[in-house]
Formats: structure tokens, sequence, C-alpha cells
């Protein structure tokens, strides 16, 4: 367990994309820190201009900007998780590389995005094979959805046994630990492969709703605010999808497009 002193809450570093309507990146993740009673700082690695009907442009931030911000952070702040969401370019995943390098974390969550919902682009060809290369293997666990998983593996995924299967593959290409969601499957489980163990299906059911955008960072920053709470990576894993199931439930209908989870 995570001890801390009292009136003083785990924090939580969100590195990830500017969404202004706050369905998904760094102000979706704020809004999933606090509920989780833990506190929230930020990193952010591009801008975006969007809304709920979907990306329009994607402006990266400066990798020297990422790294002054992350190091005058963990200069001041004890870090107790950290969320890997959006990247962007070549220069933020080296940045965000070379600052994990450099800091020892003990729970970093990557959630590798690499397109929106809407079909866009999220991060270059180069900064993806940057997160392959050096990022998978530094985060403790990787949060990708079946999509993602099938682009960093080849293998297509329309079912749990290949859900299985590209865990395994992740695993080889560096990963420690992998959870694949399977919001787009029907029933949507997910798949947990931890280091040296079984594979175990992490079940759920279907819910309805046009509200689903920024489910993936939803469940992955849960996920790394359970780790901060102390939490063992299976416990944090089911929490982390009640939290989502419980968020669609009662999503907000906003905007004309796929409106916010939370």
């Amino acid at each position: 367990m995570v001890h801390r002193k009292k009136n003083r809450p785990p924090v939580v570093l969100s590195i990830a994309g500017y969404d202004p309507s706050s369905g998904a990146g760094i102000t979706a993740d704020i809004k999933t820190i606090a509920a989780h009673g833990c506190y929230g700082v930020t990193c952010i690695t591009a801008l975006t201009v969007q809304s709920t009907r979907g990306v329009v442009r994607v402006e990266p931030v400066q990798g020297k900007m990422i790294t002054e911000t992350l190091e005058n952070l963990a200069d001041d702040i004890a870090i107790a998780a950290v969320k890997i969401g959006m990247i962007g370019s070549s220069e933020a995943a080296q940045a965000v590389a070379a600052f994990l390098e450099r800091h020892s974390i003990s729970n970093v969550v990557l959630d590798p995005i690499i397109k929106s919902s809407s079909g866009a682009d999220l991060i270059s060809q180069e900064g993806l094979q940057v997160m392959e290369m050096q990022l998978l293997s530094q985060a403790h666990v990787i949060t990708p959805n079946i999509d993602e998983a099938a682009a960093l593996t080849g293998i297509a995924i329309t079912n749990h046994r290949e859900m299985e299967a590209a865990a395994l593959r992740l695993q080889k290409l560096g990963a420690q630990n992998v959870i694949i969601t399977g919001g787009h499957l029907d029933p949507p489980h997910d798949l947990i492969c931890r280091a040296g163990q079984k594979p175990i299906l992490l079940k759920g059911r279907k819910i309805k709703s046009r509200s689903t955008h920024g489910t993936g960072c939803a469940f992955s920053t849960a996920l790394a605010c359970e780790r901060a709470l102390g939490r063992d990576l299976l416990q944090s894993a089911k929490a982390a999808k009640r939290f989502v199931e419980a968020a669609l439930r009662r999503a907000p209908a906003i905007g004309k497009g796929i409106g916010p989870v939370l």
C-alpha cells in the first residue's frame, strides 16, 4: 500500500494532449483524477482544435517545453503514478521517454493513442516508432483498445482469443503488463495479461450511449489513480472498468457529436 500523510492525496501526473471539449485528454484526466480523490498535475504534449464532432487540427508542443515542464514538476512534487496518453510527435515521445529514464516512477500507465474516434491521426509515424521502441518497455502497464493493439501487433482482433494473442505479442515487443480494452466488442470484455501469469478476462456489459468520447482516457487514468492509491494491478483494472461503466450510465448529453463520457 502507498503510505501518505493525512490531507495529502497521492499525485497523479497526466502527460497527454489538450481537448478543448474536455471529453478526452488532459482536462478529462483531471476530472477522473479528482473523482478518485487524487491530485492531478499535467504536461500537455499537443494542442488540438476539436469538439464532440471530431478533431480539426493538431499542433504538437516542443520537446524542450515538455522536458522543462516535467522536470519542474518532478523537482517539486512526489509523483505516485503517471498516465501517458496522446503523444503527438516523435520529439514529444523522445522527451517523455528521456524523462522516464531519468526518474524512477513505478506506476506508469501508457495508453498508446494512435487515432481519434473520428479517425484523425494523433501521433506521427516517427512518434509511433519511438513509442514502440522506448515507451512500451518503460511503462508498468499499457492499455490499448482493440484497434490500437491491432495496429501495434498486426493482429486483427475480433474475439477474445485474438485479444490474448495480441497481448502476448505486445509483451514480446517489450511491454511488461498489458490490458486490452474491448469496448468495441460485444460483450465488451477486457483482457489483462500480467508478466509471468495467465491472461484473465474482465467481463463487462454493453451500455448503449452516444456519449462515449474519452472512455480510453478515463480507463487508463482511473487505472493510474488506483495504482497510486496502493491497489495491485488486477484490483486496479477491475476498479477502472467499473468506473468507466458507471460513467457511461450517467454520461451527459453534451454537443452535437459523440459526447463526453464524463
